[in-house]
């Protein structure tokens, strides 16, 4: 999983803000904000919380309008939700009413991305192998490990085949062990499935082990304050945690997002003033 050199651009921001109205006014939450995100890459937004990461990812899957400004899927504005993005929360996003088996079949059953009932049995039968979930076809959501259940809501959203796959903080409620397996599991299915990638992370670890680029946002009103390659290729294994090209990378990344949540809590400081 790589985005090959020259490659077309799939989500474009081009000059991006929104405004919210609030009892005090309006409120600036992302600021005249342009980048790209290329066919098959797996970009990783971070910036301190509230600084208006989610909001551009829900741009991107329809639930915001931006004030000004325009998000690009293949050079089209966003006219609101569709099948060709598959959206995770950190919330595992799981019908408790329904079976494992059900819950990745229900996105098949709907008008957009009806399939035959023989080919519904064979995309569930796929994805409750390629997560491990194949011995609980029949359980409910409940009796799931809350890794389990963020599987399940992966396992839903790759059903409905989507081009992109749009993720806030997917991993963020999970353990340390549990995190580390499920995003290598998610970059296995990645590898075998190919997707183009927008993660929201608060996580400096996770947005240089998993992404190709790292897109890092200032404090409210949210600008670009840096974008950076990552210089590892794909397939990445846990060793690439202990090298020291990774270690610096990392501290490079948490120093720009430390300085960030800095200026924010000046700006907090003058607002009790």
């Amino acid at each position: 999983m790589s985005a090959p050199a020259g490659n077309k651009d799939r989500i474009a921001f081009d000059r991006v803000s929104v405004e919210f109205q609030t009892a005090a006014g309006p409120l600036r939450v992302v600021d005249d904000v342009s980048y790209q995100i290329g066919d098959g890459e797996f970009v990783a937004v971070i910036g301190p919380s509230g600084c208006g990461k989610t909001t551009m990812m829900n741009i991107v899957a329809g639930f915001v309008e931006p004030s000004s400004g325009a998000v690009l899927l293949d050079g089209r504005p966003v006219a609101g939700p569709g099948p060709d993005r598959g959206v995770i929360f950190q919330e595992y996003g799981v019908f408790p009413w329904l079976t494992v088996k059900q819950n990745i079949a229900f996105g098949l059953k709907l008008r957009a991305n009806r399939v035959p009932q023989g080919e519904r049995e064979e995309i569930c039968a796929r994805y409750m192998r390629l997560m491990g979930l194949a011995d609980f076809a029949d359980a409910w959501p409940k009796t799931l490990s809350g890794g389990m259940r963020q599987r399940l809501a992966i396992a839903r959203a790759y059903s409905v085949r989507p081009e992109f796959l749009l993720m806030d903080e997917p991993f963020g409620a999970l353990d340390a062990q549990t995190r580390s397996a499920m995003q290598d599991l998610l970059l296995e299915v990645l590898q075998a499935e190919g997707k183009t990638v927008m993660l929201i992370t608060h996580s400096v670890e996770e947005a240089v082990y998993l992404s190709n680029r790292i897109i890092v946002m200032t404090a409210r009103p949210t600008r670009i304050r840096e974008i950076i390659e990552v210089p590892f290729g794909y397939p990445r294994e846990e060793s690439l945690h202990e090298k020291p090209e990774f270690g610096e990378l990392r501290s490079h990344v948490r120093e720009l997002v430390m300085k960030e949540y800095a200026v924010q809590a000046r700006q907090r400081t003058r607002m009790s003033d």
